[in-house]
């Protein structure tokens, strides 16, 4: 299926790594230019050269998003090198592992700031541009932690179920400009950190190197869900262009969840 994407000027925040990464790969794929972000100038480097390699378009753009300063600087290169960004993903978040008594108001907070005011200040800047071309694909990753949360990091849990508010406002603000608003919502994913965890755990389970091996274990005994493998980053990637393109018009305020069936969850 030809997505339409081609000639689309697309910025994935956070896409030096991990799912960003995949998307970025993805959507220059199917033919859109892409603004790799990243914090790291060299991990940022590395993808937006890999993109040129393989035949696509890509610019790149470091950044810190969590302050008003970082993100208008993002937001700024990328309108002035493209006039316009018609697909907006919000993927740039960080994680913390801490439980409820060790997490202080000010971790809370931070939190916050990182994983959810972040998007808004990058909707915030991108937006006026594409309300005068009247349309626009604006996606948020999210997690399945928003609806079934974890004891532990509840800060990070909570965060993430105001990215599926924030994602379905917006959706109703933006009625009828020809704009979409939708959340991804993966749940565990093979990036590297995670790939690091599991073969951690495999050592310290005593289990072999071997990569199958390992995986079979992890569905075994910690995240089983009935496809019977763990996803990748490129499995979200190929949701996320799908959103992104003209096919998905009437897609919107809606949240996927990619997570193998993992979630019991009906949504």
């Amino acid at each position: 299926m030809d997505l339409q994407l081609k000639g689309k000027r697309a910025l994935v925040t956070g896409s030096s790594s991990g799912i960003g990464q995949a998307t970025a790969r993805v959507l220059a794929a199917e033919g859109a230019t892409v603004v790799v972000h990243g914090r790291d100038p060299d991990k940022a480097h590395n993808v937006t050269q890999e993109i040129r390699k393989a035949g696509g378009q890509a610019l790149m753009v470091v950044g810190d998003l969590s302050t008003d300063a970082g993100a208008k600087k993002v937001a700024t290169y990328a309108l002035a090198e493209l006039g316009s960004i018609d697909i907006l993903v919000n993927n740039a978040g960080v994680p913390e592992f801490t439980g409820w008594m060790d997490t202080t108001a000010d971790q809370w907070a931070a939190i916050y700031n990182n994983n959810v005011v972040s998007m808004v200040r990058m909707i915030r800047l991108v937006l006026p541009k594409m309300k005068e071309q009247r349309w626009g694909r604006i996606i948020q990753i999210g997690s399945v932690v928003a609806w079934q949360p974890f004891a532990a990091k509840p800060h990070y849990c909570a965060a993430r179920a105001a990215v599926l508010n924030l994602t379905v406002s917006l959706s109703r603000e933006l009625a009828e400009t020809g704009i979409t608003v939708n959340t991804v919502s993966p749940g565990v994913i093979l990036t590297p950190p995670a790939r690091r965890y599991f073969l951690e755990m495999a050592r310290q389970h005593g289990w072999e190197e071997d990569w199958k091996v390992i995986e079979k274990k992890v569905l075994e005994h910690r995240l089983y869900n009935p496809t019977g493998r763990l996803g990748i980053p490129e499995d979200v990637a190929h949701l996320i262009a799908f959103l992104a393109s003209p096919r998905a018009r009437y897609i919107n305020g809606s949240n996927y969840r990619i997570d193998g069936g993992a979630t019991g969850n009906m949504n």
